[in-house]
């Protein structure tokens, strides 16, 4: 028998949502940035990479794009990912961390629905990875889609600093 039924398993179930996701959250804000650098598959160059034009023309990604909240800036130090204020190289490059950051919490976040299965019944589990799929795919999405923009914007910047250097984005 499951230890909880009826509004008991819907208030676990949302308590595990909100703790799991604040967690995840105040860890990801934790990270130092060197962890979150590394061989990025949202990099123009990578083998992987989708360009832009997948994005935005398979997936749609303008139109949904501003129906996604942003809680870049939820936690201490964290930033909006919307936020382009300057368009520095410095700014762009935290921002393209910020968004790796993102996508990272979206990736750990996804799989809780798994610890549903402790107490609810499979109805209830399916709706749960229903409610993670639909919550983090997009947000996983919008994320890589932002930091190729970055990286595009990023190599311009950098080109304007030192028109004669070829730039290594790391975006």
């Amino acid at each position: 028998m499951a230890p909880f039924s009826g509004w008991g398993a819907v208030a676990a179930t949302a308590i595990l949502w909100l703790f799991w996701s604040l967690l995840i959250g105040a860890l990801a804000n934790q990270l130092p940035d060197r962890l979150l650098g590394g061989r990025d598959p949202c990099r123009a160059d990578h083998p992987g990479a989708a360009p832009l034009r997948f994005y935005e023309r398979w997936l749609g990604i303008r139109i949904w794009k501003p129906w996604i909240p942003d809680a870049g800036n939820a936690l201490p130090g964290g930033i909006r990912k919307g936020s382009l204020a300057r368009r520095d190289p410095r700014a762009l490059q935290r921002l393209s961390l910020e968004t790796r950051r993102a996508e990272l919490v979206h990736w750990v976040l996804w799989p809780a629905w798994m610890v549903t299965t402790l107490w609810l019944p499979p109805s209830g589990v399916l709706i749960n990875l229903i409610f993670a799929t639909l919550f983090n795919l997009p947000c996983l999405l919008l994320q890589r889609y932002n930091r190729l923009r970055l990286g595009r914007t990023l190599s311009r910047a950098l080109r304007s600093h030192h028109p004669n250097k070829r730039p290594s984005t790391g975006a």
